[in-house]
């Protein structure tokens, strides 16, 4: 997984259900970051619910999609899997397994019934568990004295700039997390306010997670 990539997937794991034509359609969805993973996910959620009719199945593992795959398990050939997985693709989703499970409630949809009702199952869900934004931030070290940080606060918050860490001894001294293009504009920023009374140290690499409000996933 290429690590300068920002990725579109869901806040948690999670289970939704949803009543159609008396038929329950229970997605259950989860964060998976290989075959493997998501394998073991489909075993898991089949077996808990192994008296159910159908337990379909999509996947996407990958920045790029890099591996698909999907299962009607007995339904009429894509009617289940495919619809799910194009529901997980639509919303811009990455490292995500998705399981519908069905039981039969006497009522038959038909071809075109289930294809929705399998694609609505999985974006209900998503739209109730949530999405995040996983995005790659640096994180910057530095330090303020004591009549300097409120001031300093003040303009990150103003720039949506949140404070990781905060340590306390001679100085204040500030970790944050900032994207990659995000950097140097912030550095300018901050030396322009402290006067050129700063140094800045470079510490981890890592993922940070950002709420999605929007449902407008294809556009973040």
């Amino acid at each position: 997984m290429s690590e300068k990539e920002n990725f579109l997937t869901i806040k948690e794991n999670g289970s939704v259900e949803l009543v159609i034509k008396k038929s329950r359609f229970i997605a259950t969805i989860a964060r998976t970051t290989s075959t493997d993973e998501a394998n073991k996910f489909i075993q898991k959620i089949s077996k808990q619910y192994r008296d159910a009719t159908h337990n379909t199945f999509a996947y996407t593992i990958g920045l790029n999609d890099d591996q698909v795959k999907e299962s009607d398990n007995g339904e009429p050939s894509g009617t289940a899997g495919v619809p799910e997985l194009k529901a997980l693709q639509l919303m811009n989703l990455k490292n995500v397994t998705v399981v519908v499970t069905r039981y039969f409630g006497g009522i038959k949809l038909g071809a075109g019934g289930l294809i929705r009702a399998y694609s609505n199952s999985v974006t209900n869900a998503v739209e109730k568990i949530g999405v995040i934004k996983r995005v790659l931030q640096q994180e910057l070290i530095f330090s303020v004295p004591y009549n300097r940080f409120d001031e300093i606060d003040h303009y990150l918050k103003t720039n949506k700039i949140f404070i990781a860490n905060a340590e306390y001894g001679v100085d204040v001294k500030i970790h944050i997390f900032l994207d990659d293009d995000n950097q140097e504009n912030t550095k300018n920023d901050l030396t322009n306010l402290l006067s050129g009374q700063v140094t800045f140290t470079k510490g981890e690499k890592r993922y940070n997670e950002i709420p999605v409000k929007s449902n407008n996933y294809h556009e973040q």
